[in-house]
């Protein structure tokens, strides 16, 4: 049994904020010197609400929990930069489909490249068998599929 204090109980969320801002801010600086200098932490959860085939900007829209015109503002953003394209939907000329550019797909292919040094580094320091137990305990206290799209709206963007 430790003989430090117990932590407030607010010091908890803070501290699990924090890890993460220091992983996402550490993987912007990387992917910036790798080509990437104007993407913003919420381009990635665009990007992944787009997914491989494209997707509508409504559906875009309910995804990420914005608006369309939220979500088309920020495509329109994205498309300035090279990310993504529209095109007409095969199934219905009338819509448009939002897709990926190869800079967009490039920029996923690096930043997951980025994650896996990341956690390795991470793994370095903590050890192996600390961070497995980590993620282990996290995956217990917060269950369910990781990986919230609308994540971006809840901290107030696109």
């Amino acid at each position: 049994m430790s003989s430090e204090p117990v932590p407030p109980g607010f010091e908890l969320p803070l501290r699990l904020l924090s890890a993460f801002r220091t992983i996402i801010d550490e993987l912007h600086e990387r992917i910036a010197r790798e080509g990437h200098p104007a993407l913003r932490p919420t381009h990635g959860f665009v990007f992944q609400a787009i997914g491989p085939d494209g997707t509508t900007a409504v559906e875009l829209g309910r995804r990420l929990g914005v608006s369309k015109q939220a979500a088309g503002k920020t495509v329109e953003h994205l498309e300035q930069l090279g990310y993504v394209e529209r095109a007409a939907d095969p199934a219905d000329a009338r819509r448009k489909v939002v897709r990926l550019t190869a800079r967009g797909v490039d920029c996923l292919v690096r930043s997951a490249r980025i994650f896996d040094e990341l956690r390795a580094e991470w793994s370095a320091a903590l050890g192996e068998e600390r961070l497995r137990e980590l993620e282990a305990g996290l995956r217990l206290l917060a269950p369910g599929d990781p990986f919230r799209l609308d994540t971006a709206r809840w901290f107030g963007g696109p």
